[in-house]
């Protein structure tokens, strides 16, 4: 039973994430037309604005992971950032020379790290922090 309460909180925080940047990055590319540009190269405000709904992203997902896994919440928080960190790096392989590399390896950074950030908010909800 412990083994399934940590897998629906990875599951929900990574659903969390998934879901909250689908939703964002199809209103971007609504509001903004423009700013997509051309396939595989977007314009710089697409890049920046998306970099930090990404991270948004990612703490919300951090924080209903911890939420979740309230018993083992860093460690789920932190597995959760080690499978975000490589699905970030597989996807940067995937996007190379479609994309600056800059903004790949500010997104493989990002990430994790908002997982992280989103953890910690939540343990420091909590009083634990």
């Amino acid at each position: 039973m412990v083994v399934l309460h940590a897998f629906l909180a990875l599951a929900a925080g990574f659903a969390t994430m998934a879901v909250l940047v689908a939703v964002l990055t199809a209103l971007l590319a609504r509001l903004t037309p423009s700013w997509v540009g051309e396939q595989g190269n977007p314009k710089p405000g697409y890049i920046f604005v998306n970099l930090a709904y990404s991270f948004l992203a990612a703490s919300a997902g951090g924080y209903v992971t911890a939420w979740i896994g309230a018993t083992s919440a860093m460690q789920l928080v932190l597995a959760l950032g080690i499978v975000v960190l490589a699905l970030a790096a597989l996807s940067a392989m995937q996007a190379r020379g479609k994309q600056p590399i800059w903004y790949q390896l500010t997104l493989l950074a990002l990430t994790p790290m908002g997982v992280l950030a989103g953890g910690l908010v939540r343990l420091r909800v909590l009083g634990i922090l």
